[in-house]
């Protein structure tokens, strides 16, 4: 007899679903709703009040055949789920809304770290099947795995995580590819015109997202020769879709970038500020003005003389690092914090913040911008709104003793990198206040640069020393000496205003315990 459970829905109606030890229970939701006649995704499975992992196969959810599962209401709001993604040998995680599509979730990983490709990689081949002469570029569709179940039709991936199963808590999903007889742009344009007509109801994507026709354009020529490019290769390899570049430069496209733009955030706020530095400017973008100049340092600094650094001389008294009543309930309430609950962002919200960042940036009228060499020395310039990324680079080459050599820029904080190209430094960079940045030689520098002085021998002579501030030291509170410490050796120490507690170390373990205690315990 086969196994089967029992679906009670809120106005008591049943239905009787016949399960194999295969079935995964987001099925039975599906095929419970549409014998009740509702809609699957407003609806979650329950069994004795407790909530049912829906991405789980019958076999393995611990339910026994005749099982009653509750159908209840699901919450309006998104949830947030902790995905892992495994493809190529690589793990990548981000935290996601569960009302994502699975296909968003490829380009939201896609997006967030640029030596990924996933919905746009290809492998040449050619018509005669031998591995010279020409060919073309075949699209690789992508097949997510959650739990042994695969998704890789094109409606498939539209399903959003909700859809599938997954709710809340964490998932792992795998992806591999399937190799096909289509074309890469081919591919690519009927991957488009489908998702414009579905429309899926999930959050949507950014409207600067280049579209798939223009992915396929831009890596997809009719003709692949058998050695590739490296930019060709880039282009394949790449996470995001590079602009189509103009054959023609004078006749350049205008750019939306060319009016007041503000900056979109990403839809996970904890994986950092991820800004796409990585990408070159399309030709004829006129998202930046480059001034013309060269900058002139504003101040110029030698390396350190001795190999020991600067704050291992400096030596602290351990009482400095004694935590105290105040460290612990501040700790506890940021334990607190932590574990309430919070609503995601909606995109309105979303979209303010961004208008407000707008707005500081553009009232920001210079910058200071320290750069240190790979000798240790280092050069400050003074950066305005105008300033490009190849303006920075060009005045970097007037006091290099070897321009020739290639260099890159990387930020000191989120390490990333400023390239040599028309982006504005505080708009496009958002580079505020005062800003340091590592100069890394590339690969290709010689060994007899890299050994060599960085800077020239003119601008090496107005160089000056760092100065280390003193730093003041930490006073340790003594007690007082005499008749006055003698007589109130026997009284017990009482706290003033403005004065440092100096508490008994067994009565300070007894509050610390009280802090710590948690709910519930004796």
């Amino acid at each position: 007899m086969a196994a089967h459970v029992e679906v009670v829905s809120t106005d008591f109606r049943r239905a009787k679903i016949r399960v194999t030890p295969g079935t995964y229970l987001v099925d039975v939701l599906d095929e419970a709703c549409q014998k009740l006649n509702l809609k699957s995704d407003n609806y979650l499975l329950k069994h004795k009040q407790k909530p049912v992992d829906l991405s789980y196969p019958f076999r393995t959810s611990g339910l026994v055949s005749g099982a009653k599962l509750e159908l209840v209401r699901k919450s309006s709001s998104p949830s947030v789920v902790s995905i892992a993604l495994d493809i190529d040998g690589r793990r990548l995680t981000q935290k996601l809304p569960s009302d994502m599509s699975l296909w968003q979730v490829l380009r939201q990983f896609e997006s967030a770290d640029a030596k990924v490709n996933i919905t746009a990689r290809a492998t040449p081949k050619t018509g005669s099947g031998n591995d010279s002469g020409s060919g073309q570029l075949y699209y690789e569709k992508p097949v997510v795995n959650i739990m042994g179940k695969e998704y890789s039709k094109q409606e498939e991936l539209q399903r959003t995580l909700s859809q599938c199963g997954i709710n809340s808590g964490s998932i792992a999903l795998r992806v591999i590819f399937q190799k096909t007889d289509q074309t890469l742009y081919d591919a690519m344009q009927q991957i488009d015109q489908y998702i414009n007509q579905t429309k899926p109801s999930g959050p949507k994507q950014a409207e600067s997202e280049p579209s798939l026709i223009d992915l396929a354009t831009s890596t997809s020529p009719d003709v692949v020769p058998p050695v590739e490019s490296k930019e060709e290769e880039a282009s394949v390899d790449g996470a995001e879709p590079a602009p189509v570049p103009q054959q023609e430069p004078t006749a350049p496209a205008p750019s939306a970038a060319s009016e007041p733009t503000i900056p979109q955030p990403t839809p996970s706020a904890e994986t950092g500020d991820l800004m796409d530095f990585d990408q070159p400017p399309a030709v004829g973008d006129t998202t930046t003005t480059t001034d013309g100049g060269h900058l002139q340092p504003t101040a110029i600094f030698s390396a350190p003389t001795s190999s020991t650094p600067a704050a291992t001389k400096f030596h602290e008294d351990d009482a400095v690092y004694e935590p105290t009543i105040a460290h612990a309930q501040l700790r506890q309430q940021q334990l607190l914090t932590r574990a309430q609950n919070t609503r995601l962002k909606s995109d309105a919200e979303l979209a303010e913040i961004a208008a407000q960042e707008a707005q500081k940036l553009a009232k920001i009228n210079k910058v200071e911008v320290k750069v240190r060499f790979p000798d240790q020395t280092s050069v400050h310039w003074e950066v305005h709104p105008d300033t490009t990324g190849s303006t920075l680079y060009q005045s970097i080459r007037d006091v290099m003793a070897n321009p020739e050599q290639p260099f890159k820029l990387v930020m000191s904080v989120t390490k990333a990198t400023i390239h040599e190209n028309n982006k504005r430094l505080i708009a496009d960079y958002r580079l505020k206040g005062r800003e340091l940045l590592n100069l890394v030689s590339e690969d290709a520098a010689t060994d007899k640069a890299r050994n060599a002085p960085f800077l020239k021998d003119d601008v090496a002579s107005q160089a000056q020393a760092v100065v280390v501030p003193e730093v003041p030291q930490y006073e340790k509170h003594d007690q007082p000496s005499g008749e006055a410490s003698s007589s109130t050796a026997n009284k017990p120490t009482q706290k003033t205003k403005g004065e440092p507690s100096h508490m008994d170390p067994e009565v300070l373990k007894k509050k610390l315990g009280k802090l710590f205690k948690l709910p519930g315990k004796k």
